[in-house]
C-alpha cells in the first residue's frame, strides 16, 4: 500500500524531468524497487556487505521522501502543467532536485547490480554443533573417576607399652586427660628361620630334559637365616613402621615370601610393634 501511494508522486516527478509515459510508469521501480532489494540484501549478507546494503537502503529511502515532499509542495505536478525540468521556483533548489531525480536511475543500476552480485556470491557460515555440554560431561566423569587420595597410607598405631621382653626405645602418648591403666602387651617371641627341605616325589617317571646349562644356574651362595636377618636389618634401618611389610622385605633382600614374612615378624618385634 505504501508503494501504491508513492507511485503517483514518483511518476509525476519522472514526467517533469523529461521521461515519457512508459519510463514514468517504470520510474517508481527504480527507487522503491531498489529499496526492497537492499532490504533483502541486508537480511542475507553480513559484515561490511550488510553495512553497505543498509547505507543504500537509507539513501534511497531519503531520496524517495524528498521527491514525495516536492510532489506535495508543487500542485502543478499533479496536472502536468509544470514547465519541463522545473521542480522548484528557486534555481539552486531546482537544480539540486533535478540532479537528484535524474541520478537515481543511474545509481539504481550500479547499487542494484552490486547488491545482486553480493547476494549471489554470499556463502553463509556453517553452524557448528554445540560441544559445551559434551566437554562438561567429560570433565564431570573425570572428576568422578578420580580418587580423593592418590595413594593410601597406613597410619601406624602407637600403643602404651609398659613391659617388653628386650630394651627398646618406645614413645609414650601424652594426654591432658587421665586415662585408665593399660595392660602390658606382650610381644610374641620371634620365630626362628628354619630352612626346610622338601623332597618332591613323583609317582610317574620324569622325562629327561637334558643337562641344565651353566648360564641358567644361580651363582648366588646360599644364605643362612642369620645372614638374611642382618641384610634385612640393614635394608630396613631407615624404613618407617608402615613400610615394614613382607613384600617390601622380600624385594629388598631377594628372598622367598615365607622367609620375608618371618623376617617381618622378627623386625617388628625388635621395634616393639605388634606382630601381624
Amino acid at each position: 500500500m505504501a508503494f501504491r501511494v508513492s507511485w503517483n508522486a514518483l511518476r509525476d516527478v519522472a514526467r517533469a524531468i523529461g521521461a515519457d509515459d512508459t519510463a514514468a510508469m517504470l520510474y517508481p521501480f527504480v527507487v522503491d524497487g531498489l529499496m526492497a532489494l537492499a532490504l533483502v540484501a541486508t537480511l542475507v549478507l553480513s559484515g561490511d556487505a550488510r553495512k553497505f546494503a543498509l547505507r543504500v537502503l537509507g539513501t534511497y529511502t531519503l531520496a524517495s521522501l524528498v521527491l514525495n515532499y516536492v510532489h506535495g509542495l508543487v500542485p502543478e505536478l499533479h496536472g502536468r502543467t509544470v514547465d519541463w525540468g522545473r521542480l522548484a521556483d528557486w534555481d539552486p533548489a531546482n537544480w539540486a532536485l533535478v540532479l537528484l531525480a535524474t541520478s537515481l536511475p543511474v545509481g539504481s543500476i550500479y547499487f542494484g547490480s552490486d547488491l545482486v552480485a553480493k547476494v549471489l556470491h554470499h556463502q553463509p557460515t556453517p553452524i557448528e554443533p554445540p560441544t559445551t555440554n559434551a566437554e562438561k560431561s567429560t570433565e564431570t566423569e573425570r572428576i568422578r573417576s578420580t580418587a580423593d587420595v592418590p595413594e593410601s597410607t597406613v597410619t601406624p598405631i602407637t600403643t602404651n607399652v609398659t613391659a617388653l621382653p628386650r630394651p627398646v626405645a618406645v614413645g609414650f602418648l601424652k594426654s591432658a586427660v587421665a586415662s585408665k591403666p593399660v595392660r602390658a602387651i606382650e610381644s610374641a617371641p620371634a620365630r626362628p628361620i628354619v630352612a626346610r627341605t622338601v623332597s618332591a616325589q613323583s609317582k610317574q617317571p620324569r622325562r629327561a630334559t637334558g643337562r641344565v646349562p651353566d648360564v641358567a644356574k644361580s651363582t648366588r651362595p646360599k644364605r643362612t637365616p642369620a645372614q638374611l636377618l642382618d641384610e634385612a636389618r640393614t635394608a630396613t634401618e631407615d624404613w618407617p613402621d608402615a613400610k615394614l611389610t613382607a613384600e617390601g622385605i622380600r624385594k629388598a633382600v631377594h628372598t622367598s615370601p615365607a622367609n620375608a614374612r618371618a623376617l617381618r615378624e622378627t623386625l617388628r618385634a625388635e621395634r616393639g610393634l605388634a606382630v601381624a
